[in-house]
């Protein structure tokens, strides 16, 4: 092969560093010809013990490396940061742009000539996304997929999904703690992530929906020998990709974003799609807002998955997944490359319905008009977000009287107050859980009802925060708020008593006190002090941007494509 490929400049030299880079390697047993200009093939895992979504993930890269030697490729495997969602404190989401740093700079600084990320648990698929649009090498995804339905009691239970609703049934005095413990072992039967529509299973979604992956990659289950099929054929592929310089700006264009926005709320997506859309946008240099979401908007919910439905993901994959919600919004899809070198609508050809309850058509789908809605306001100026089809629909439209929780911890020590002063009509709000206060935007914007008004029966409520929440949790929980409490937005200023007014059909979110209040208020506000002091929080704290913008490190954005020229030696 006489191709001057990328990988040339550190196996191809005939001096001492390509004596060195070839000899070291060979420490593993490979051959010579290995080292003959053949493409080379990163194969960036997230596998870890400590994130149970991605366990499959060792067994993967071996169908992927049969693939690329197929193809005529020399595939190597390398670890980046695995972020374990269900795991990790404070939040995986505050590690989600240093898993980026990670999979950008290990991209870059070996010698490889395309990549395929392997990846599943939240925020593991965002960050392996963003660091590999920065350095723009052809590249393709391979998700772990979700775990088998879970089982209790002879019925079907989702992940997170019935854990709130369990939970809460406890608090309620409606569920034992014996049963409730129960339930532990039936939820997760296999490797994978939440087989609900969680932001796992959305952004394996989401991937597909962009071309970033073959078909079906979304809902194959973990521990079907399809998915390694599916390996194997994209260990095919990225070879393919190598030799027609497909790269991620060909394929994450404008047009493939929106059509993930498009997909989300067929799907009834997670709202962190769009914290991780956004910051994915700004590596690849679409200028990508807020207000784009609202293409969605009148999407109807197609998917009948938890926890805007009834199915899970074994469900979804069996009636004939991703490539059917693809076929079904063929009419508003936009024309988007993708990894296979075809138009996006290449795959929902030949695409069948099996099950027209789980996924339904457009004329009967499981709820109208269930895309994300997007907030402003003098309380969120820079906007928030709220799930519609998650949420109680007669809360969409609603004013009532504030209760104020100055941050999670006093949250914790009350919420469960018998003589907690809220009603049904309250409205509870949480500061300091933005990517600043916390540090991290963690998944705790749905906070559990009152117990007071649980064991009235009480199961939704309007709940605001500047956090963010699961994929696999439900209920009226307004998010995103922007600009966050830390910083001095508006949220910093609310006080238990004021009024506030929610319509998610004007896409309004209003605090309704006076300027003149406001701006006393603000004048006496003092912002806490953070007390990360040294260490990667530090500088997150110091660099992140706001969720409105992705939530990135604002150093991070865009991409730098130079090669690396000078040696280690």
């Amino acid at each position: 092969m006489t191709k001057n490929r990328r990988n040339r400049a550190w196996y191809g030299k005939l001096d001492k560093d390509g004596f060195i880079h070839r000899s070291w390697m060979k420490n593993q047993g490979f051959p010579d010809h290995v080292f003959d200009g053949r493409p080379v093939i990163g194969i960036c895992n997230t596998w870890s013990e400590l994130t149970p979504c991605n366990s499959g993930l060792r067994d993967l890269a071996e169908g992927v490396k049969r693939g690329v030697w197929e193809a005529g490729g020399f595939p190597v495997e390398f670890p980046v940061m695995s972020l374990g969602e269900t795991q990790m404190k404070p939040t995986a989401m505050l590690f989600r742009n240093l898993l980026a740093m990670d999979v950008e700079e290990s991209i870059r600084a070996y010698g490889m000539d395309g990549v395929v990320l392997l990846g599943g648990c939240d925020k593991t698929t965002p960050g392996q996304l963003m660091g590999a649009a920065s350095v723009d090498l052809p590249a393709i995804v391979v998700s772990s997929g979700p775990m088998l339905n879970g089982k209790w009691q002879g019925k079907d239970i989702g992940s997170g999904t019935d854990v709130w609703k369990f939970s809460e049934a406890v608090r309620a005095g409606e569920m034992t703690l014996k049963d409730f413990m129960a339930a532990e072992s039936g939820m997760s039967r296999s490797k994978g992530v939440c087989m609900t529509m969680g932001t796992a299973s959305t952004m394996a979604s989401l991937v597909e929906a962009m071309g970033m992956s073959l078909p079906t990659n979304a809902a194959l289950p973990a521990v079907d020998a399809r998915r390694m099929a599916l390996a194997h054929l994209t260990g095919r592929r990225i070879v393919e990709m190598v030799e027609e310089d497909l790269r991620p700006s060909k394929v994450m264009t404008r047009a493939a974003l929106e059509n993930a926005i498009l997909a989300n709320a067929a799907v009834g997506g997670s709202t962190n799609a769009v914290v991780h859309l956004l910051a994915i946008a700004g590596r690849v240099g679409v200028d990508l807002t807020l207000k784009d979401f609202e293409i969605g908007s009148d999407i109807p919910l197609l998917v009948n998955c938890m926890p805007s439905g009834k199915y899970l993901m074994e469900d979804f994959c069996y009636a004939g997944g991703m490539p059917v919600v693809l076929k079904a919004l063929s009419a508003h899809l936009r024309k988007a490359m993708t990894v296979m070198g075809k138009d996006i609508s290449a795959y929902a050809e030949g695409a069948e319905c099996w099950n027209r309850d789980v996924i339904r058509p457009f004329a009967d789908p499981v709820k109208p008009a269930a895309g994300i809605r997007v907030l402003k306001g003098n309380l969120a100026p820079d906007g928030a977000i709220v799930k519609p089809s998650a949420a109680t629909p007669a809360l969409l439209e609603h004013e009532g009287v504030a209760h104020v929780f100055e941050s999670i911890e006093d949250m914790k020590t009350n919420i469960d107050r018998e003589d907690l002063p809220v009603t049904a009509e309250t409205i509870l709000v949480l500061k300091g859980c933005g990517p600043k206060g916390y540090p991290g935007m963690p998944e705790v914007g749905n906070m559990p009802i009152p117990r007071a008004l649980v064991k009235q029966g009480v199961r939704d409520m309007i709940r605001i925060s500047d956090g963010r929440m699961s994929g696999t949790a439900f209920g009226t929980v307004i998010l995103h708020v922007s600009p966050e409490a830390q910083v001095g937005g508006t949220l910093a200023l609310v006080k238990t008593g004021d009024r506030i007014r929610v319509s998610a059909k004007a896409g309004v979110l209003e605090l309704l006190v006076s300027d003149a209040e406001l701006a006393a208020r603000r004048t006496a506000w003092v912002p806490e002090e953070s007390p990360y002091t040294r260490g990667y929080a530090k500088l997150y704290i110091d660099h992140v941007l706001q969720a409105d913008r992705g939530a990135d490190l604002d150093f991070l954005v865009g991409k730098d494509t130079r090669p690396v020229t000078r040696e280690s030696h």
